[in-house]
């Protein structure tokens, strides 16, 4: 039998017993009926009425021969404008996270949906859903953000290292390569990390470095990165080194074995040979320029 004759008489249910045998061990049947299951999905326009099989070809002339179509190929082709759709769809619209993002020496504020403030310090990035914000209410951070949480809200923030779960206070929390900290400035802050359950009040700082745990207070109000100053208590010095690269957009080579030296001190990031003044002569270390941006610290 004619596989058009088939599908036609398919696509009417009128096939007969011997006649659905041969239909079914046809090799585009199943590719027949997945396209009629999707087409299923969609509503057609109120506008006009379909005609039946044998009322539309007794209307249809044709002033010239045409050339005969694969049913096969044409079915392929709506399968993949359907593919295409669905992805397109999917890619624009289906997308629940919101991505804010810094680059070296940049730093930005924004609002979350429920009007807490953040601020994102440079080579940073945070995530979150903002359409499902009242059902999911967790961020993932990757860097440092100092977060003022509006009066009787709560959230999460999620770190490589840890999570922090805050209600209605002002908190900074930094996660950089092993480096996680967390400083409470207002309110009640709570942090899991690994098999640490720990509660920060106002003026507590907590951290961990390469796996060793420090505790401190801060008689800070907020972070001074947000007031254009980095600031270091009992920090090792690679970690200083680090924060300049990103607030300079410096690449800083140092090979020294002060690099594991605890460093407490200052850099402002408004004048790149001030900064580098600040963490070096301290120390009795002294620093070159190799090109705009690169620099080598030396003993």
């Amino acid at each position: 039998m004619e596989k058009e004759y088939l599908i036609k008489k398919w696509l009417l249910d009128e096939l007969k017993p011997e006649e659905m045998e041969a239909f079914e061990a046809m090799e585009d049947a199943s590719l027949s009926r997945a396209i009629l299951e999707n087409a299923s999905n969609f509503k057609a326009s109120n506008f006009s009425k379909v005609a039946s099989y044998q009322e539309l070809e007794d209307k249809l002339t044709i002033p010239t021969p045409v050339r005969k179509l694969s049913w096969k190929r044409n079915l392929l082709r709506i399968a993949s404008v359907l593919v295409i759709g669905f992805a397109v769809y999917y890619g624009f619209f289906y997308n629940p996270l919101t991505n804010i993002g810094t680059m070296a020496a940049e730093k930005t504020t924004f609002l979350l949906p429920d009007n807490s403030t953040v601020i994102l310090n440079a080579s940073s990035e945070i995530s979150f859903n903002k359409k499902n914000w009242n059902d999911n209410r967790l961020l993932e951070l990757n860097g440092e953000a100092f977060f003022k949480v509006a009066k009787g809200k709560k959230f999460d923030v999620k770190t490589s290292e840890g999570i922090v779960t805050v209600l209605g206070t002002e908190f900074n929390v930094k996660q950089r390569d092993g480096y996680f900290e967390v400083i409470c400035y207002e309110g009640v802050v709570r942090i899991t990390a690994a098999s640490i359950q720990k509660k920060l009040m106002a003026g507590d700082s907590f951290r961990i470095d390469n796996g060793i745990e420090y505790n401190n207070t801060t008689e800070n109000d907020s972070p001074q990165w947000t007031q254009n100053m980095s600031t270091f208590s009992s920090v090792r010095y690679i970690h200083v080194l680090q924060e300049l690269e990103r607030q300079y957009n410096l690449t800083i080579s140092y090979e020294g074995e002060k690099k594991t030296q605890f460093f407490t001190g200052a850099f402002t990031h408004n004048n790149v040979e001030n900064a580098l003044q600040s963490i070096t002569t301290p120390l009795g270390l002294k620093y070159q320029f190799k090109g705009s941006n690169n620099v080598i610290v030396s003993d």
